[in-house]
């Protein structure tokens, strides 16, 4: 079987190349091999990473900064994931893989997911048990809903410092665009307004604690194996360690919500965090 090639969008350091959340789910679905040689870094992680990962596909990570995606896909020939604002225009991002066993592009960390599944369906875990996707997709749905906001207010800026300079100027100037505030006024650190994006994202931690509370101990939303819906916040989780950094205040404050409970999430996928 031949490696799938997953893109994704390389941070600025060797600890951090892998940050995205959307790549991350994808990336814990394979199991990684030694990305090919290029001018860019040559490993990653991401909510599609941990499909890959979680499946224990062989796969191999080339790098691509932002300004450079749609070339990159219309030259490929990938799908877009979506469309722009004005409901036309095709949006191209990552996570993408090639699967060069069957020919196939896909885009989009769900779709990739669920391709993975149905392509491989005894390799590695199971991402959609049978009779589980009404509730995964529900669970998934509320994880969203519940803490991306708040998550994002308080990663925005350091995602944006901790990117390579030509995406950087890229994320900086679309996000700015879209949400019309500088990235700094977001949730700026030290004032009222960041302090109650904290609270917010506390919170929102807390109601999503509740909800794994209910398994009764048992550590994922899938019970003692994960399924596709844990990818859903372990990417976010990996997303915020990652771009806050390990050893900072703010993911400190994070991993210290909910009696210790993300860290701990976190810890127990560490089996399919590779990243290469």
């Amino acid at each position: 079987m031949k490696d799938i090639i997953f893109y994704d969008v390389p941070g600025k350091t060797e600890e951090g190349k892998a940050w995205s959340p959307k790549t991350w789910i994808t990336r814990y679905v394979h199991r990684p091999t030694y990305a090919r040689k290029t001018s860019m870094p040559n490993f990653t992680f991401g909510s599609a990473s941990f499909a890959l990962n979680l499946k224990g596909l062989k796969y191999r990570t080339e790098w691509v900064e932002y300004p450079d995606i749609e070339a990159l896909c219309k030259r490929l020939g990938a799908p877009a994931s979506d469309v722009k604002a004005d409901g036309i225009t095709p949006h191209y991002t990552v996570p993408i893989i090639h699967d060069p066993n069957t020919g196939k592009f896909i885009s989009d960390s769900a779709t990739i997911s669920e391709y993975l599944d149905t392509t491989y369906p005894t390799a590695g875990v199971r991402l959609f048990p049978d009779g589980s996707r009404v509730l995964q997709a529900a669970f998934s749905s509320a994880v969203a809903s519940t803490c991306q906001a708040p998550l994002f207010s308080v990663v925005v800026l350091a995602v944006c410092k901790h990117l390579n300079p030509r995406s950087a100027e890229y994320f900086r100037r679309t996000r700015e665009q879209k949400l019309g505030s500088k990235l700094e006024d977001i949730a700026p650190e030290g004032t009222g307004k960041g302090e109650t994006k904290w609270k917010e994202l506390e919170a929102a931690m807390t109601k999503i604690a509740a909800w794994f509370e209910l398994g009764g101990g048992q550590p994922f939303a899938g019970g003692n194996v994960p399924v596709y819906a844990d990818t859903q916040l372990a990417a976010r989780l990996m997303w915020a360690r990652t771009v806050l950094g390990r050893d900072s205040k703010q993911w400190a404050r994070i991993k210290a919500m909910n009696g210790g409970r993300w860290e701990k999430f976190l810890q127990d996928l560490e089996q399919w965090s590779q990243v290469v």
